[in-house]
């Protein structure tokens, strides 16, 4: 079957939109569709000239017989903005406020499509590091994590606070937590992460960063390499955070629980994007 090139480039946007990070042989486009190998590189440069056009992310091409092309999604200042504006706005809603002084966030981290976005903008702030694995704390984390690992097409690693049969060997540490200060236990099956890996640290929430700090600790177990930390929502109204270099995209502040008062506002994110 004779395909249109715009036929070709159809699928081929497809195809990278749907495998982001992930290095396609040049030789399968051009098996599929039986096309001389400038030719499809003619139909990639197209590709490449419109994402960048429309601020969609960046093809990148690597020459050679194992060379291919890569889509790396990549999230600009003005999209970041506009999303960041939405959460402080839908974050805001006084209903949300809970005993504690945390917000209410199961519909947000419920939503694929808004989780989606909140994972580009995560993964655009890491993105030129190697990240070998986003690494989250069961149970809120597991979807944000989720997202941002699939947009940088690396595996999800979940810290939990039991030991079960199904994990086989783990290694475990006692930490304390931030907000209650008591002694809790962090498990991690010892086949879950190789030795010496790079880490991305996600989180929902971190008040004073006790069980940030805790998976950080866990992670020199591995001898891995934290090359970055990243949360949906910091309080913003702590004296002594044992995390200094982070991002955040909301900060919750001026919380008064019996006045069901609070405010909801941008994050550190913004400062890396130019």
């Amino acid at each position: 079957m004779k395909f249109k090139r715009s036929e070709r480039i159809v699928f081929m946007t497809s195809y990278l939109l749907s495998h982001p990070n992930e290095l396609v042989p040049l030789t399968f486009f051009v098996q599929k569709f039986e096309q001389a190998k400038s030719s499809i590189s003619e139909d990639i440069q197209i590709i490449k000239e419109t994402f960048q056009k429309e601020e969609v992310g960046i093809v990148t091409t690597t020459a050679g017989a194992s060379g291919g092309v890569t889509f790396m999604p990549k999230m600009y200042r003005k999209e970041a903005e506009a999303l960041i504006a939405y959460l402080c706005e839908m974050l805001q809603e006084k209903e949300r406020l809970l005993p504690g002084g945390y917000l209410f966030m199961s519909d947000l981290v419920g939503n694929p499509r808004l989780l989606g976005q909140v994972g580009e903008l995560i993964a655009t702030m890491y993105m030129g590091r190697e990240v070998d694995a986003v690494v989250t704390i069961a149970t809120k984390g597991i979807s944000l994590a989720n997202a941002v690992a699939n947009i940088m097409n690396v595996p999800v690693v979940v810290i939990r606070k039991d030991n079960k049969v199904t994990e086989g060997s783990t290694v475990s540490i006692n930490y304390v937590s931030g907000s209650s200060r008591k002694i809790e236990t962090m498990v991690l099956s010892k086949r879950t992460l190789p030795e010496g890996s790079n880490v991305l640290i996600v989180d929902d929430f971190m008040r004073a960063g006790g069980s940030i700090t805790g998976v950080m600790n866990l992670m020199s177990e591995f001898k891995a390499q934290v090359i970055g930390v990243s949360v949906l929502v910091e309080s913003k109204e702590v004296k002594h955070r044992l995390i200094e270099d982070y991002t955040s995209l909301v900060k919750l502040s001026d919380v008064d629980e019996y006045n069901q008062s609070f405010t909801v506002e941008e994050g550190n994110c913004l400062e890396r994007f130019k």
